[in-house]
C-alpha cells in the first residue's frame, strides 16, 4: 500500500516503513504526527482512491526522526568584465519522517 501526501507545498509518495525528508515541520524529534492531506491511496489489491482534492477519511501516521539541515550549496553571482563575484552558501532545513501506517476509513 502506498499514498501520495502533500506537505510543505510538495507531494511525496510514501509507504509504511519508509523514511522521507520533507520541508521543516514544527514538531519535536520522536513526536508522532498525522498527515491528513492525502491525495491518493493505492492499496495492494483493488483500485486506488483518488481525492478531489484529498481522500476523505485517509490519514498517514509518521514519527519525526530528525530535524536537520541539508548539504551546503553555493550560489554564485558573476558579472563579466566588471570584477564582480559573490559567493553565498545555503543549507536548507528539513524534517525526516518515518512512515508508520496508512489508514483509510
Amino acid at each position: 500500500m502506498y499514498a501520495v501526501v502533500r506537505t510543505g507545498g510538495r507531494q511525496y509518495r510514501v509507504e509504511p516503513g519508509q523514511s522521507v525528508d520533507v520541508e521543516r515541520l514544527p514538531h519535536e524529534e520522536g513526536e508522532v504526527i498525522e498527515i491528513t492531506d492525502v491525495l491518493l491511496v493505492a492499496p495492494d489489491d483493488g483500485e486506488p482512491k483518488i481525492g478531489q482534492p484529498v481522500v476523505e477519511g485517509a490519514m498517514v501516521k509518521a514519527t519525526v526522526e530528525l530535524q536537520g539541515r541539508g548539504k551546503k550549496i553555493f550560489v554564485w553571482k558573476y558579472i563579466p568584465k566588471e570584477r564582480y563575484r559573490r559567493r553565498r552558501g545555503h543549507r536548507q532545513y528539513f524534517t525526516r519522517l518515518h512512515i508508520d501506517s496508512i489508514t483509510l476509513d
